[in-house]
């Protein structure tokens, strides 16, 4: 564990003391508050009067909770170190058309796992349920929470996307960046085949997550992004941040209880605010150097083009009413969202095509066919015909999507959703994870079986894009991710040369079916072990050409 985790872990560790030490007060400071508002809560248009018990009969109905709900605590000693497995059986034995109510100590949330609870939440409902949970570490790190993914639903967040969506991730000019990919993956291709060579195996977690962070870190600083190392900066930063969003935060699920110790908060810094604060200074040195470094560049050459993430962001900024931490925000976005995502998709795609032989053999067959003979490299105007690699890609993102619970989100006023009364103020989880294996909407639910996705196939047709809602690995609504099309394009470029330009094998003493697929839990979820692969060079493209 890094001296950064160990910190965490220790104040998670004061704050638990401080939880056990004011226990009795706690309960008699509940039991008290309780008698006086258990009547009157949640009903429907009502004012709170105990002597008024006609009114009763107008409370509307929760959602059903699992029995066993403790003070304090509520439902938290159910969910495991899976969170998303949890959720998913709790779900099946206490829910109700896809949804749940749990209280997560003192947060009362609300859990969708079926594809009609999460249309109703993401679609039908979605303009009440946009915005997104208070969030400490988020205001801590991400300057307010004001970049894309943890800011609040208001005037700033839909300025702050429209910025995006307009100028940095609509598909003409993602298309715009495909000279990088291509650059990216030539250095990627070229050291594996170095490995090939020297018939060593390949640790594909840590080259797929290099290669992800390298396509972002190209993507918002240009071609200058390896200068002092900072690809390298940037790649801990991100796994920095995914520790500290993923693990398990007691501030956030008694939010009320840290301000009323807000005392001891300031005299022993608990919580993980001093982690948090180190973690932000880091971060906005180096954004700042870049910001900075691209004003003064800029100012050499007048004309001033318009090329990476930072360019463009500096060029139009003003023009949306965005300050220069905004800028710094979004940034960070970008890099936490297309690192983690893109890599592990490509590291679930490898493992689960390993796992299965016949459909790599597919797949590579495919990719083969679909390049010109004698072309080094797979190009992106030859993936257009390869549909079993976009439905290897879908069939990888239905079994593995990278956030299994996607981002929480926050209901801005009282709704009622299929009957069920959800106050303000509630928090609201999609387990896309749990829809992705709903045995009521797919074939073979825990099978790897791109051939679902192709024509003739049970889910031919479904797409990832928020129309289909047994398939979020993105999310849907105002809330979708706004880089898909980044994201995707990333991916399927890698995977495509990764069939082509190899053959591949598994470690000596490891079959098919020891090839592991457990799960880490975090803000992304991650494989437990290191995938490590043997490349073989196919012998017609043994050599890759530099340029």
């Amino acid at each position: 564990m890094t001296a950064g985790g160990v910190e965490v872990v220790a104040h998670q560790l004061l704050i638990l003391l401080a939880l056990t030490l004011l226990l009795p007060l706690l309960l008699l400071r509940l039991a008290s508050s309780r008698s006086s508002s258990t009547s009157c809560r949640r009903r429907r248009g009502s004012n709170c009067n105990d002597n008024d018990g006609d009114k009763q009969q107008q409370q509307l109905f929760l959602p059903p909770s699992p029995p066993g709900r403790l003070p304090i605590l509520g439902h938290l000693h159910l969910v495991g170190s899976l969170p998303h497995a949890s959720l998913r059986d709790l779900a099946a034995e206490h829910g109700h058309g896809g949804l749940m109510l749990l209280h997560l100590g003192a947060v009362p949330s609300l859990v969708a796992s079926s594809p009609r609870a999460a249309e109703a939440v993401l679609r039908t409902h979605d303009h009440v349920l946009a915005s997104r949970p208070t969030s400490r570490i988020s205001d801590g790190l991400v300057y307010g929470s004001s970049g894309i993914a943890f800011s609040p639903y208001g005037h700033h967040w839909r300025q702050a996307r429209k910025l995006v969506t307009t100028h940095l991730l609509a598909l003409k000019k993602v298309h715009s960046y495909r000279c990088a990919r291509r650059q990216e993956v030539r250095l990627v291709i070229g050291k594996i085949r170095e490995a090939a060579a020297a018939g060593m195996a390949v640790d594909m977690s840590s080259a797929m997550n290099t290669f992800a962070n390298d396509i972002i870190s190209h993507a918002v600083s240009g071609k200058f992004f390896r200068a002092e190392g900072r690809n390298k900066l940037f790649r801990e930063l991100v796994e920095t941040n995914s520790n500290l969003f993923g693990g398990f935060n007691l501030e956030e699920c008694f939010p009320l209880l840290v301000d009323w110790l807000g005392f001891l908060g300031r005299w022993f810094r608990l919580g993980n605010n001093t982690a948090v604060e180190a973690h932000h200074k880091r971060w906005d040195e180096l954004l700042e150097t870049v910001v900075r470094d691209r004003e003064r560049r800029n100012s050499i050459h007048s004309h001033g083009r318009a090329g990476d993430f930072t360019d463009v962001l500096l060029s139009v900024y003003q023009e949306y009413g965005i300050t220069r931490d905004y800028v710094k925000a979004i940034l960070m976005d970008m890099f936490a969202a297309g690192t983690d995502t893109s890599s592990l998709v490509l590291e679930f795609a490898m493992a689960e095509l390993m796992r299965n032989p016949q459909r790599r053999t597919k797949l590579q067959d495919e990719v083969r066919k679909s390049t010109p003979e004698g072309q080094e490299m797979v190009e992106e105007e030859n993936l257009g015909s390869m549909p079993y690699l976009r439905a290897v890609v879908k069939e990888t993102l239905r079994l593995h999507p990278p956030a299994p619970l996607l981002i929480p989100h926050l209901s801005m006023a009282d709704c009622v959703v299929h009957g069920y009364s959800i106050p303000s103020g509630t928090r609201v989880i999609v387990n896309a994870w749990a829809i992705g294996r709903d045995p009521g909407s797919w074939e073979k639910p825990v099978e790897f079986m791109p051939e679902r996705f192709m024509d003739g196939g049970s889910a031919a047709g479904v797409d990832f894009r928020g129309n289909h809602f047994r398939f979020l690995p993105f999310g849907a609504g105002r809330r979708i991710c706004p880089g898909i099309n980044f994201g995707v394009a990333t991916v399927e470029i890698m995977l495509a040369n990764l069939m082509y330009c190899f053959d591949w094998q598994l470690p000596v003493g490891i079959e098919e079916k020891d090839v592991d697929m457990t799960e880490v839990y975090g803000l992304t979820m991650h494989p437990k072990e290191t995938l490590m692969l043997v490349p073989k060079l196919r012998r017609q493209r043994a050599t890759l050409h530099a340029g």
